[in-house]
C-alpha cells in the first residue's frame, strides 16, 4: 500500500539500476523525506562503495510508468554535518581497476571492493580489512577542512591542529547516518587553505530516477558515464548504451530548497533517489570537488503521466533564474505592450524553463541541452539559441560537462509539453 510519507536511511553500495530493490511505495503526490549522506570523498576512500557516491536506495512512486515523468520539489534541504573536508583530487593507479570512482582494489592482496578498517588519522589511515595495507584509491593535491557555525550560515578553513581534532571525531563531525558505510573525508585531516571564510547554500548534487541498467551512481550522467565506455570492470559499457543515464548526478548548485526538478520515468516506479548534499558551491565544481555533508532532504513527488523526456528539465526559484530569463515585471510588460502597439505586433506569452544538458565536454553538454529543448517544445535548435541568447542564459552546472540552457518559452508551447501548471505555479504566473 502506497504511504503518504516514505522515510529514506539506506544507502545502495553505490549502484542505481533495474536490480536494485526500491522502498515505497510512495504516493502521488506524496513525500520523501530521506537522511542523505555525504558525496564525493568519503566513498572514493571507501573502496567496497561501488559508485563513487553513496546515495539513497530508490523510492517507487506510484502510479510512474514508463514514458511519464516524475517532478520533483525540493521542500527543504537540511546540512546536519558540522563540517567537512574536501580539495582536488589525485589517483592512486595501483589502487583500482581502471576507475578509482568505481572499482578500488587492495595494491597489496589484489582484493576487489576491499572491505576497509580506519587506524588513527591521515592519508594511510584507511587500510584493508584482509591484509592492512593503505588502501584509499585517492589523495589530496590540495585540502582542506571546514567547520560550520551553529546556524549554518557561515564556514571556516580550518588549520593543522583544528583538522585533526575534526579527524580523531570523525564520525560525529559529519554526522554520518547510521547506515552508511563511508569512511568520512575528514579521517585524512587536510589543511592547505586555513583561515578561509565562506557562506553556506546548500542543495543536491544528486537527484533523479533510476536508470535502465546497472550503473555506477556518480557515472550516472552523460560527462562521467565516459568513464564507463570500454572500461575494464564489470560496469563498462558501449558508447551507445551512454544513452541510457538518467542525469541524476548534476552538481547544479540551483537545485536547493524551493527549486523543482522533472525527472524522466525509465523504469516501473521511476526509482526516486538522493544524495551528495553540498554545503556550497559555485557554478562549476571547478575544483572537482566541493563541501560533501550529510543532512536531510524532504522532496514532494508528483507523476506528469505521457511526458516521454529526454533528459532532466529544472524550475530553479525565481532569484536563481538568469537576468534575461526572469518573467517581465508589470511595468516592463506594460512598456512592451506600448512598443507593441506602434508596430502592430501580438507579443507572445513567455515563462521560463531551464533544461539540463549533459556530455563529453560543455560545448556537448550545451547542444545536448539546446536538442532536448527544441524536442519537446518542437521548435529548431537555432530558435532556441536565439531565445537562450536574448531571454535566457547557459550556465556551467559541473565542468566537464554538464550545464543548464534557460531562457522564456512560449506558454502555448509549454502547455503542449504540460510543463504549464508547474511553470505558473513555480513563478507565480497568471494563466
Amino acid at each position: 500500500m502506497a504511504k503518504q510519507t516514505v522515510f529514506v536511511n539506506e544507502f545502495t553500495n553505490g549502484i542505481l539500476g533495474p536490480e536494485v530493490p526500491m522502498l515505497g511505495p510512495v504516493k502521488d503526490g506524496g513525500y520523501i523525506v530521506a537522511n542523505t549522506a555525504a558525496g564525493c570523498w568519503g566513498p572514493m576512500l571507501t573502496p567496497a562503495i561501488r559508485g563513487g557516491h553513496e546515495v539513497t536506495k530508490p523510492v517507487l512512486v506510484e502510479g510512474a510508468e514508463l514514458g511519464d515523468a516524475i517532478a520533483i520539489k525540493i521542500v527543504s534541504v537540511k546540512v546536519t554535518s558540522k563540517g567537512t573536508a574536501s580539495g582536488n583530487d589525485t589517483v592512486f593507479t595501483d589502487r583500482c581497476l581502471g576507475d578509482p570512482f568505481v572499482a578500488g582494489k587492495c595494491p597489496k592482496c589484489g582484493k576487489l571492493y576491499p572491505s576497509t578498517v580506519v587506524e588513527g588519522i591521515g592519508q594511510d589511515a584507511i587500510k584493508c580489512e584482509a591484509c592492512g595495507a593503505p588502501v584509499a584509491p585517492f589523495a589530496f593535491t590540495s585540502g582542506y577542512t571546514i567547520a560550520f557555525d551553529d546556524n549554518y550560515k557561515v564556514g571556516i578553513t580550518l588549520d593543522k591542529a583544528g583538522a585533526e581534532k575534526a579527524a580523531n571525531d570523525a564520525k560525529n563531525f559529519m554526522q554520518t547516518p547510521d547506515h552508511s558505510i563511508q569512511n568520512p573525508v575528514v579521517i585524512l585531516a587536510p589543511h592547505d587553505l586555513p583561515g578561509m571564510a565562506t557562506r553556506l547554500r546548500p542543495f543536491l548534487g544528486q537527484l533523479g530516477t533510476t536508470p535502465v541498467r546497472n550503473t555506477p551512481d556518480s557515472h550516472n550522467a552523460g560527462d562521467f558515464g565516459q568513464f564507463l565506455v570500454g572500461a575494464p570492470h564489470e560496469y563498462g559499457i558501449t558508447a551507445d548504451q551512454l544513452k541510457d543515464v538518467t542525469d541524476g548526478h548534476m552538481d547544479i548548485n540551483r537545485v536547493r530548497a524551493g527549486a523543482v526538478l522533472i525527472a524522466p520515468v525509465r523504469i516501473p516506479g521511476g526509482g526516486v533517489y538522493v544524495g551528495d548534499m553540498h554545503a556550497m558551491q559555485g557554478d562549476g565544481e571547478i575544483a572537482g570537488h566541493t563541501t560533501d555533508v550529510s543532512g536531510i532532504a524532504v522532496l514532494q513527488v508528483s507523476v506528469i503521466k505521457d511526458l516521454n523526456l529526454e533528459g532532466p528539465v529544472l524550475l530553479p526559484v525565481a532569484e536563481d533564474l538568469p537576468y534575461l530569463a526572469k518573467p517581465l515585471t508589470a511595468e516592463e510588460s506594460m512598456l512592451a505592450e506600448e512598443e507593441a502597439k506602434k508596430w502592430n505586433i501580438t507579443l507572445e506569452k513567455t515563462a521560463p524553463v531551464s533544461f539540463i544538458g549533459t556530455g563529453a565536454n560543455l560545448n556537448a553538454a550545451i547542444q545536448c541541452a539546446m536538442e532536448r529543448a527544441a524536442g519537446l517544445l518542437d521548435m529548431t535548435v537555432p530558435q532556441i539559441m536565439n531565445r537562450i541568447t536574448i531571454t535566457g542564459g547557459l550556465e556551467i552546472g559541473r565542468a566537464p560537462g554538464t550545464c543548464t540552457a534557460t531562457f522564456r518559452a512560449p506558454v502555448d508551447k509549454l502547455k503542449k509539453a504540460k510543463l504549464w501548471d508547474l511553470i505558473k505555479t513555480q513563478y507565480e504566473i497568471e494563466d
